[in-house]
Formats: structure tokens, C-alpha cells, sequence
């Protein structure tokens, strides 16, 4: 009796297909009732059991999202209840086949936004909300990282005491002189300058107080003075006791490898090994960007499957020499489980970073599937995976790294499933003369890394250009070129350079390895040389790249024809993206800087404070390659010592006002005030000053030739953990505006590059 209802499901749609044609012409009618039908052959294709799974992370991770977007934080009990009412329906409509797709995913969302609201009443912890200069600071030092210009290190508060204080956070993060950072779980005292997590430094940009919040730093700052190390007060926990163990391991493999590789090339290999990579020069850094060589800095699916892979083929090689161990034993499995245990010691030495956690997991998952003999390179694994990390750390789905990271192997996974397209020359089936010759020199592994590297370039692309403002045009060739040294001379060095290690021998295999990566910076340098090196892509709305990730879903996920409106909405979401508004108008936080769109369609900064930080990302969002310091930067500003003014580029003033003498005189002929100041109420203009800024933080304004429209970082009616309403500030009107609402007279300082980074 199955199979009846099996055929009675499939033409169900194909009945109604015909009932919804009948309007049409007779010849009309029958090809859109074939075409109708086609369509609803595929989309029962793609509902068919077990072709869901894959979608269950992608809503697990939208429930995740969807919790970002709540102007209020969400009860813990609702959101309880709201996944175990979600459970239940579906559960109750499994036998549907329509349904139970949807009720599932329906689900998955549910438990998904259940799992960060309670994650977040678990870590719930003070946050700094105005800046102190006179903290007194005693506690552990958790976590210690090496930087260009200074030190920075997390200490997990034990005493707190600063005048007019209420909070006192549980962990704080502080910058220190270049090279007097204390170990890793030393007990230390010192008086620091201490200012809350940064805000987003325009409307839409990375929100670095939210990213602190789930790090559990409640504020960040610079130490004044020196930094003593102290008898402790209290006993370490086990967990700082490891974490002083793993980082005195990884202090100890940086300066032998240091010591053999000076220079770029001794951070570099140590950012491969131990994942300390802070003490990269800014241009080595910025060419390993701008080439899209950066992901080799940082240890994710990559590194691991590299070293689980020389691991794997080294042990059963050595174990193949025997030939009854290689006939009598499964040491193919037994190499699977020492690659296991070789990733696994890499992950704890590397940090754990959430890219670590993801390649740690697949690799985990295939070579398990080895020693069950199962396939493991499935859509399934990377199911596994996201779940795993998203567990873990379900924060990170509005992290560039889990996005990124996620994004590359998800289109990499589909391209081995669905299999890798390919001309004559190099499929594994063509036994012509010619083809056998090409795949004897390498050409299929060529073709293939071509492939690999192509698919996964563009499958970041779109995450690239929204974090980072800029694509990497010639990235294919970079990684063309650089990526073999790295996979056949680097890492296999390295590899053996920290087996060698404990023997004393591993100065050689270090050096060896920097031969490598002379030759990969060689090729990141040239790269950053050539014409048109850096594609900058000026800053667009989280609505483009959500569209963009549903065209990546459907091109990898589904597999019927239904796939390719994957790249229709892709198309739709670039387009889109292209298309974005620009602000004409940009004001900083703390109300000490101010950008304008004058003439040339160019910024031109009205003011800068000492801080540049914020205006240098306002040119990185613009798609402007202008440094802070530029003097084009200062086109059509006019300034005195009472203010500053600039046009937009259909004449109107806009003016930044330094005294009340500016303010007589800009109130009555400019459209906008800027001020650091509060504007007398009189004003006509539109206002963004001292209360303006410090309610709403941020500020963009768009003028449509009558009017600006806003929008603001901190919107009114936001009260999150890590965004906390001031007191006294209105919550009931969700609109903002440009008129100062009335707060009280309290203010943030905004934190340096170093702090907030």
C-alpha cells in the first residue's frame, strides 16, 4: 500500500497545476501545465526524507539572528517555552509531508533563539557604563596577546575599587607597554584608565561592545603606570591553571621558532603553529589581506586538515612497512585515530578560535567516519559541525569568522558532492594518451585547487565585502601560487619542526620553512603591487547579505535544477548591495568628530578629535582608500577657531560648532549643527549634539534634498546586556530624531584602536 501513496503524493501538485492553467490558450495551457509539473517533481524531490537536514543549522542559526534583532532581551522562561511549544508542534504534524519541513524548521529557529538567551542569562556579568581614570585593578591574568606598538592582556578582576562606580566588571581588558605584559595566569595589581566597550562606530558597523559582552569583558582601557605581579589573594581555578600551561607551551614554541625565523617570516610561522599571530607588521599584514593570503594567518579547516592529513599518511606509511600489520590489521584506522589525536593537540595549542572549533569538528567527523568506515565529506558533516559550534558558542553566527568559514566549506562540500566539473584533460575516467599525461604532471590537483580556490574566493566574497569593505580581485592567483609551498614545503615543516623540538634539532625545519614563506610573502607583496590590487566596496545593509546567504543555500543545498535561483538571488543581492545609500553626513559617538559628502562625492572631515579611529573606518565603509591624515580630506572645509563648515553638494551648510559665538551664527544659516557641545534650544537647524550623541551614539544623516533622515547606533528603545538605556531616556518613542532628547549628563568615552579592536 506504500507505494500508491507514494504516487498519489506526487501528483497531487500536478493536478493543481492543471486546475490553475486552464485559463490559458491551449497550446499555453499544456506547456505551463509540463513546465508546472516539472517544478512540482522538484520541489518534492527536494522535500524528500533527509534532504532537510541540512537546513536545520540554517535555522538554528536564523533563531540565533533573530535574537540580535530584539530591542528588549528576551525572558529566559518565554524563550523556553517558545522552543518547547515548537517541539511539540512538530511532533504532532510528523506524519504531514508538508508540514513537518516546516514545523521542524520552525523548531530549530525556536531552540535556536533558546539556546543564546539562556547562553546570555548564563554569562551574565557588569558592564562599564562611564569611563573612570582612577581604577584600581587586582586579579588573574587570563589571556595575553603580542602587538605591534604594545602588550594587551584580560585579567579576571579579584578587587575593583573607583570612585563613583557602580559596576564592578568580573574581567577586563587592558593595554600595556610593549613588552612588560605579565604571564598568563600571574596575580597583578595597577591603576588603569578604564572606558566602556566600544560602540559601533557608525549605524550598522561591527558592534565591538556586543562582541566584549560574550567575551565577558565588561570594560577595556590602558594601564597608567607599572604593572606590579603580586602575591595572589585567592587560589587560581583549574581552568587558569591550563590556560597557564597551554600559553607557557606556546611562549615556548614562539621564541625557538622566533629565534630561528626573525622578522615576518618567525611571526608568521608562529601565527601557523601556535596561532599567536599579533606580531605580524602592519605591511606584511595589510599585503596578506589585500591578496586574500590572510586566511593561511589564521588556523582553521585548512591548517587542520593539513596537519590530521600528513599525520594520517605519515603514521600508516610507517605502520604499511610491516607487511602483517598491513594485512592482518586495520592500520588505516589506527592512523586515523593518531591524526585524531595530532588535531586535537593542535586545537588546544592554537587557542581554540571559533574557525579552529569548526575544522576541528569536521576533521573529527571524517576521521571517525574512517574508523567506522563511513563517508564522512557529506553535507551531514558540516551539519554536525555547525551545530556543534553554534552550541558552543552560539554568538558566533554574527561573527566574519564563523561566516566566512562556514560559507567557503559549505560551497566546497557541495562542489565534491554534486562533483567537480571538468574538461577532458584531467578526469579521473579519461584514459586518452594525453589525459593520462596531464594527470601524470599534476593536472587534475591543479585543476582542482583552481576549483577549490575559485569556489571558495567567491563564496566569501560577499562576507568580505561587508565586514571589511573591500574583495580581493586577484586573490585566485595569490592563493594559485602560494598555496602549494604552503601545503608541500610550510606545513610539513612546521610539522616537523615541533616534533623535533623536544630533541633539539628543530632550528632546521624552522629555517626550511622560511623558505616557504619568503616565497608566500613574496607572492603577497607582488599581488599588492599590481594595478587595481584592492576592490573597495563601500559599506551596505544586513538586508543584502541575508539575501545573498539564502542564493548560497539554495545553489549548495538544493540539488534538482531549483538550485540555480540560487544564483538569481544572488545576482538580485549584489545589485542590491551595489546600489546602497551612502550617508552624506557622519558623526561620531563622542560628538569630537564629523564627517561631510560635499561636491565631489567624497568625505571631507569637518573635525577629527584626537581619536581617528572612527574616521578611519568611516573611509574604509565608504569605499574611500584616503588615510585619516589625508590633506584631500580637508576639501571645502572651511574652519576658524569657533567651528568648522563644509557643503553638501547641493550648497547646503553643514556646520561643526565649537562656542556659543558658532552657535548665533551656524543656527541661523546652516541645515545641520554638529557639536561636542549642547546647542542653546532656540537652534532651527537639525541638531546632533552633546545629548543628541550621547543617547543615540553614532550618526548617519541621508538628506534628500528637503530633509535628512537618520539613523543612529543605538536606536531609542534599545536595552540590551551590552547596549544598556541611559536612565532618564525615554523608551516609549521608537522613532529617532535629530532633536535632542532629554538624557542625563553622563558620557562615555570612546575607546582607542587598541582597546577596541
Amino acid at each position: 500500500m506504500a507505494e500508491p501513496s507514494k504516487i498519489k503524493a506526487r501528483t497531487w501538485p500536478l493536478d493543481g497545476a492543471r486546475r490553475a492553467a486552464v485559463w490559458l490558450p491551449d497550446g499555453l495551457t499544456e506547456s505551463a501545465n509540463r513546465l508546472r509539473g516539472i517544478v512540482s517533481e522538484w520541489l518534492i524531490a527536494e522535500v524528500a526524507p533527509g534532504r532537510s537536514l541540512p537546513w536545520l543549522p540554517v535555522a538554528f542559526g536564523c533563531g540565533i539572528a533573530l535574537y540580535f534583532t530584539a530591542e528588549r532581551e528576551p525572558a529566559w522562561w518565554a524563550a523556553c517555552a517558545f522552543a518547547l511549544v515548537s517541539i511539540a508542534i512538530a511532533v504532532a504534524a510528523r506524519r504531514r509531508p508538508v508540514g513537518f519541513p516546516l514545523a521542524l524548521g520552525l523548531a530549530a529557529l525556536a531552540i535556536g533563539f533558546c539556546v543564546i538567551t539562556l547562553h546570555t542569562w548564563r554569562i551574565a556579568h557588569p558592564v562599564l557604563q562611564s569611563a573612570t581614570w582612577t581604577a584600581q585593578v587586582k586579579g588573574f591574568v587570563e589571556t595575553r596577546e603580542e602587538r605591534e606598538k604594545s602588550d594587551r592582556i584580560v585579567v579576571r578582576v579579584h578587587s575593583f575599587d573607583a570612585a563613583r562606580i557602580k559596576e564592578k566588571p568580573e574581567r577586563v581588558r587592558v593595554s600595556v607597554r610593549k613588552g612588560t605584559a605579565p604571564a598568563v595566569g600571574d596575580y597583578v595589581a595597577f591603576k588603569a584608565h578604564l572606558s566602556p566597550p566600544l560602540a559601533p562606530l557608525r549605524p550598522g558597523g561591527y558592534d565591538f561592545a556586543r562582541a566584549m559582552y560574550f567575551q565577558e569583558i565588561g570594560a577595556s582601557g590602558y594601564v597608567l603606570g607599572k604593572i606590579r605581579t603580586e602575591a595572589p589573594e585567592a587560589k587560581p581555578s583549574l581552568w587558569l591553571r591550563y590556560a597557564s600551561f597551554i600559553d607557557a607551551m606556546r611562549d615556548g614554541m614562539d621564541n625557538r621558532i622566533r629565534a630561528a625565523l626573525p622578522g615576518d617570516r618567525g611571526a608568521i610561522a608562529s601565527a601557523l603553529i601556535t596561532g599567536k599571530r599579533d606580531a605580524i607588521s602592519a605591511p606584511v599584514n595589510d599585503a596578506m589581506y589585500i591578496s586574500s593570503l590572510a586566511h593561511v594567518l589564521s588556523i582553521s579547516g585548512y591548517h587542520m586538515a593539513v596537519v590530521a592529513g600528513i599525520v594520517f599518511f605519515f603514521f600508516r606509511a610507517v605502520l604499511a612497512l610491516s607487511p602483517s600489520l598491513a594485512v592482518r590489521r586495520p592500520i588505516k584506522k589506527w592512523a586515523a585515530a593518531a591524526a585524531l589525536l595530532a588535531a586535537a593537540f593542535y586545537l588546544l595549542l592554537s587557542g581554540a578560535e571559533v574557525a579552529t572549533q569548526r575544522s576541528f569538528i569536521m576533521v573529527a567527523i571524517v576521521l571517525i567516519g574512517v574508523m567506522i568506515d563511513r563517508a564522512a565529506i557529506t553535507f551531514r558533516t558540516l551539519t554536525v559541525a555547525a551545530f556543534c559550534v553554534l552550541l558552543l558558542a552560539p554568538q558566533a553566527v554574527v561573527h566574519p569568522s564563523f561566516q566566512m568559514s562556514f560559507a567557503a566549506t559549505l560551497a566546497l562540500v557541495a562542489i565534491y558532492q554534486y562533483g567537480m566539473p571538468g574538461g577532458p584533460f584531467w578526469r579521473a575516467d579519461h584514459d586518452t594518451k594525453l589525459g593520462a599525461r596531464v594527470a601524470l604532471w599534476g593536472g587534475r590537483e591543479a585543476i582542482a585547487l583552481l576549483l577549490a580556490s575559485l569556489v571558495a574566493g567567491l563564496a566569501t566574497m560577499p562576507y568580505a565585502a561587508f565586514h571589511f569593505h573591500r574583495i580581493a580581485p586577484y586573490g585566485l592567483i595569490a592563493n594559485l601560487l602560494a598555496m602549494p609551498v604552503v601545503s608541500a614545503m610550510v606545513m610539513p615543516m612546521g610539522i616537523l619542526g615541533v616534533l623535533a623540538m623536544p630533541f633539539g634539532f628543530d632550528a632546521f625545519f624552522w629555517r626550511l620553512m622560511g623558505v616557504g614563506l619568503d616565497w608566500m610573502i613574496g607572492v603577497a607583496v607582488w599581488v599588492t603591487s599590481l594595478p587595481g590590487s584592492v576592490g573597495y566596496m563601500p559599506a551596505f545593509g544586513i538586508g543584502p547579505l541575508l539575501l545573498v546567504t539564502l542564493g548560497l543555500l539554495l545553489m549548495c543545498l538544493l540539488r534538482t535544477p531549483l538550485r540555480w535561483s540560487g544564483a538569481v538571488v544572488a545576482v538580485v543581492a549584489s545589485l542590491w548591495a551595489i546600489n546602497a545609500p551612502r550617508p552624506d553626513v557622519l558623526v561620531a559617538a563622542d560628538g569630537q568628530s564629523a564627517a561631510i559628502r560635499g561636491v565631489g562625492g567624497r568625505l571631507s572631515v569637518l573635525a577629527s578629535g584626537r581619536d581617528t579611529f572612527a574616521v578611519k573606518e568611516w573611509l574604509a565603509a565608504d569605499g574611500d582608500a584616503r588615510k585619516p591624515g589625508d590633506a584631500s580630506l580637508k576639501a571645502g572645509v572651511l574652519c576658524d577657531a569657533i567651528g568648522c563648515t563644509a557643503r553638501l553638494a547641493d550648497g547646503k551648510i553643514v556646520a561643526f560648532a565649537l562656542s556659543a559665538e558658532a552657535f548665533a551664527e551656524d543656527c541661523t544659516r546652516a541645515v545641520a549643527v554638529i557639536s561636542p557641545q549642547q546647542v542653546p534650544a532656540s537652534c532651527a537647524a537639525a541638531l546632533i549634539d552633546r545629548p543628541a550623541w550621547r543617547a543615540q551614539g553614532a550618526t548617519a544623516l541621508f538628506w534628500n534634498g528637503e530633509k535628512f533622515e537618520q539613523q543612529v547606533a543605538r536606536p531609542p528603545g534599545i536595552d540590551r546586556p551590552w547596549a544598556r538605556a541611559q536612565a532618564g531616556s525615554s523608551q516609549n518613542d521608537s522613532t529617532p530624531t535629530i532633536r535632542r532628547p532629554v538624557v542625563p549628563d553622563a558620557t562615555p568615552a570612546a575607546e582607542s584602536l587598541e582597546a577596541g579592536d
